[in-house]
């Protein structure tokens, strides 16, 4: 059964990695959208997507990064 715990760790950190990164994403190309309209401004889209983007990576790297640094800290223990 130890395998099938690990099968569900695998998809929660593959549907984490990818909640982390659509979602900023998506906010902030709404963000621009709506600025956009507001402002009649439509290539104000593309700064906010890549801030999303960017943000989306960060949380990406900070998420891998503090999982990495527990599995070392847990390698250490044994």
């Amino acid at each position: 059964m130890k395998y099938d715990k690990s099968v569900y760790r695998s998809l929660t950190l593959i549907t984490q990695f990818g909640i982390n990164m659509i979602v900023p994403i998506f906010m902030c190309t709404a963000l621009g959208v709506y600025i956009g309209k507001k402002l009649s401004i439509k290539w104000i889209v593309i700064p906010f997507f890549m801030a999303g983007a960017l943000a989306g990576f960060r949380n990406i790297f900070m998420m891998a990064k503090r999982i990495y640094s527990n599995k070392e800290k847990d390698a250490k223990k044994d």
